[in-house]
């Protein structure tokens, strides 16, 4: 039985995974919820009390596992500058990803409070990633410098959401040379 309801929650996850991608927050309904996994719109309430509930669960299986990605990126760089194209580099390479799709998707809403503390604190350990990296290029603010440099981050998986004119290699080219460009020339 327990084992039925682990795949239970992993397909309304999944569902809610493919939600989220494909419309956004406004997607992610239980009545959509119930539709893609044939279970019954009570059922889904069995396993989430609401949407934030889903939202809440979404971050906390899926944002590690593409975090560790980041993060195994990084630790195949040899040198700091390295690692922070990595950083770049590899979230901008997950944006094809549904789990990042989800993710950003959900970052992006309005949510209750426990799920935007979540979140926040997803991305802090993202930031935190970084800031030794930028410590070693002589940052004096390595923590500000990081929390500027995951904006560019941002901004450039918005623009490979949206389908932006450019192909997304050079949203990763631009991305990169300003994110190197920035920490190399901006010294406190």
């Amino acid at each position: 039985m327990a084992e039925h309801r682990t795949m239970q929650r992993s397909a309304l996850l999944d569902a809610a995974r493919s939600l989220l991608s494909e419309g956004g927050t406004e997607a992610l309904t239980f009545p959509a919820l119930a539709e893609r996994t044939g279970l019954a719109r009570s059922s889904v309430y069995e396993y989430f009390r609401s949407r934030a509930a889903v939202v809440e669960e979404l971050c906390a299986v899926d944002f590690p596992v593409w975090a560790a990605e980041v993060e195994a990126a990084m630790g195949r760089a040899g040198t700091p500058e390295g690692k922070v194209e990595a950083f770049v580099r590899s979230q901008l390479e997950l944006v094809g990803d549904r789990r990042h799709r989800a993710v950003v998707a959900i970052s992006a809403s309005e949510l209750d409070a426990g799920a935007r503390e979540k979140i926040r604190a997803a991305h802090g350990g993202l930031i935190a990633m970084i800031v030794e990296a930028l410590g070693d290029l002589g940052q004096d603010r390595p923590r500000l410098t990081a929390m500027l440099l995951q904006g560019v981050v941002d901004a450039a998986v918005r623009r490979i959401e949206l389908g932006a004119a450019e192909e997304p290699d050079a949203i990763a080219e631009a991305a990169v040379a300003m994110v190197l460009g920035g920490v190399r020339g901006v010294r406190d």
